[in-house]
């Protein structure tokens, strides 16, 4: 019989200090893959939803904070420090998500952290960065999306700067920082130490531009709003079928001319206003008109055949819930279910990544758990009686 392997963090305990999404986001990343994560809340927390809208019994709670423990503890209280201090001296990895001034004034910031752990991973994201003109300014996602670019860039052109509808600097930053972690546990292993890891919303946000970024960087160019076509892949974009839409991607000469042959619209293939990419960019509305005049002629799936059969990627245009009804993502497993007390049992939403040792929907074991479910376990774990906790829990430090 085959033995099991652990999980690839099985061995990592992370302290997760982080709220709302990003920093909880990035060490999900880590409970995921088997970190024993405790999440560390205020006690005035205890019966809300981490400031997150909804509360700790909404989708997003439950989806954002499974496979971790929770303990509270007043961090603010030299006894509740104390207990920090305590799991601190075992913890591989800290995640904290503070203004960075915060965790100075408390007290457990890197430096101090590492006096007494040299071998800690401690994990931080902040808004603009860890130091610079903006460092105090509180981070929000839309904020930085407007400030990191991605604004200008997104929607139909001239129609003014259109935010991304997910928390993209968020979500960014964090799997950034839950990348930068793997990075520095791996360093560790030759060197013997840990390290502060460092992003912020603005940071990861610069880097998801990526391709728009260069245009000015290297090029001098400041990219406009394209709407739903591609900014330089032409025709690219959004097509009306008999009963919808459908994307329709093609780059470069092979790729038009197998869309032209496709449509039956091979004159366009010589023509000179169509010939090559400039022209096709040059001409773009008129050429996206011809396309949109055939594409009516058949509803959106019978379209996604006919195209992809002649090598031209196409697909139809979801909401949320005919994406999760796709026979490919269903296919795909993104959706592993976690049992909850009181919830019952539920779909989350999976992991990207795939390890063949390790199949994803392995680990979806722990829902989110309540504040402070976890308190008594772990203080019992640090050699706490019951008298002492009981007396913890009476003076507010848990």
């Amino acid at each position: 019989m085959a033995t099991v392997r652990p999980l690839p963090l099985s061995d990592v305990v992370v302290l997760d200090l982080a709220r709302v999404r990003s920093g909880p986001t990035a060490v999900r990343q880590l409970a995921d893959w088997g970190a024993d994560v405790l999440k560390i809340e205020a006690p005035s927390e205890a019966t809300g939803g981490d400031s997150m809208g909804g509360g700790r019994n909404s989708p997003d709670f439950q989806n954002l904070q499974r496979n971790k423990r929770s303990m509270t503890l007043d961090l603010k209280s030299d006894t509740g420090k104390s207990i920090f201090w305590k799991l601190a001296e075992k913890a591989d990895v800290i995640v904290e998500n503070y203004r960075p001034d915060v965790k100075y004034r408390l007290g457990i910031d890197y430096e101090a952290v590492q006096a007494i752990n040299p071998r800690v991973i401690y994990g931080s994201i902040s808004g603009f960065g860890q130091s610079g003109p903006y460092r105090d300014r509180p981070g929000f996602d839309q904020v930085v999306q407007g400030m990191g670019g991605v604004m200008s860039v997104t929607g139909l052109p001239g129609q003014g700067p259109v935010r991304v509808g997910i928390p993209i600097a968020d979500l960014s930053a964090d799997v950034f920082l839950a990348q930068g972690i793997l990075l520095a546990l791996y360093d560790r292993e030759r060197t013997g130490v840990g390290q502060w890891v460092h992003t912020s919303l603005l940071e990861a946000q610069i880097s998801m531009l990526d391709f728009q970024a260069a245009r000015w960087l290297i090029g001098h160019e400041v990219p406009p709003q394209a709407g739903n076509d591609h900014p330089t892949s032409i025709p690219t974009g959004v097509f009306p079928t008999a009963d919808g839409y459908v994307n329709i991607a093609t780059s470069g000469n092979t790729m038009f001319r197998r869309l032209c042959e496709a449509l039956e619209l091979e004159h366009l293939i010589e023509q000179p206003d169509y010939k090559d990419g400039p022209d096709r960019s040059k001409n773009r509305a008129a050429l996206n008109a011809l396309i949109g005049e055939v594409t009516l002629r058949h509803t959106s799936t019978e379209w996604t055949d006919i195209l992809n059969a002649a090598g031209v990627p196409t697909g139809p245009i979801y909401t949320i819930d005919q994406m999760f009804a796709d026979p490919q993502v269903q296919h795909l497993a993104m959706t592993p279910e976690v049992t909850h007390d009181r919830l019952g049992t539920y779909p989350v939403v999976g992991q990207a990544v795939n390890l063949s040792a390790h199949p994803r929907p392995e680990r979806m074991a722990l829902p989110a758990p309540d504040a402070g479910q976890h308190t008594d376990e772990v203080l019992r774990s640090l050699g706490y009686d019951e008298a002492s906790i009981i007396a913890l829990r009476e003076q507010g430090v848990v």
